[in-house]
């Protein structure tokens, strides 16, 4: 039987979000390298969809710093040197370092017990080799982190910059034995917030976020 060629587009009824992430990815792994064109028109067409979410999508890759438009012309993919980047993960390694040490501090015993028990769930995931859900379930773990600390100002800054490093984030895990590493960089984070060990989760998770920048710092040499 002839197999039939998958083709990299995100079919009718795409959200702005699915879009910018596609696009995000490829701009990333360098399918799409400095300098490439992006015409609304050719997206559309390729995406299946209209051109509108086409608009949001670049707007969004704009906020990340990822594309530039000047008016009245193509958006262009913008070259993403290692300094600037490591630049966002060093300040994403103190906010989410702040909070892991309010986490300690701050969570209820049922914040502490959602936190374990999903951790210890997504040891499947790793098991499974499961990239996606991981992925997926690592946006989730640190999202907890962020509610736990009980301070709205403090994660509004690090939802806005982990924003700006999502594409990064998930491309650390196409490296080999990836998942398994941030699993066990995971535990250790958990395991100083139910000791309430306020110094060494804020630790684990600095050294953490520090890790995540050294694997997606391999994509931006490419």
């Amino acid at each position: 039987m002839k197999q039939v060629r998958r083709r990299e587009v995100i079919r009718t009824g795409t959200t702005v979000e699915q879009m910018t992430r596609s696009i995000a990815d490829m701009i990333v792994t360098g399918k799409m390298p400095p300098g490439t064109k992006l015409d609304e028109g050719s997206l559309a067409a390729r995406f299946e969809v209209s051109r509108t979410p086409v608009r949001e999508a670049l707007r969004e890759l704009g906020a990340m710093g990822l594309v530039e438009r000047e008016p009245n012309r193509s958006a262009v993919v913008t070259n993403v040197t290692g300094a600037y980047l490591h630049s966002m993960f060093e300040a994403m390694a103190e906010l989410e370092a702040i909070c892991a040490r309010l986490c300690a501090e701050r969570m209820t015993s049922d914040e502490r017990h959602a936190l374990a028990t999903e951790h210890r769930q997504s040891q499947r995931l790793v098991a499974e080799a499961a990239e996606e859900d991981y992925a997926a379930y690592n946006t989730e773990f640190h999202n907890r982190l962020y509610r736990g600390a009980h301070n709205d100002h403090i994660a509004e800054m690090v939802m806005q910059t982990r924003a700006r490093l999502a594409p990064f984030r998930r491309a650390q895990f196409r490296l080999q034995g990836r998942l398994r590493k941030s699993y066990e960089e995971h535990e250790e984070i958990v395991n100083a917030i139910l000791r309430q060990d306020s110094l060494e989760a804020g630790k684990s998770a600095y050294q953490h976020v520090s890790i995540v920048s050294d694997a997606s710092l391999i994509f931006v040499a490419h």
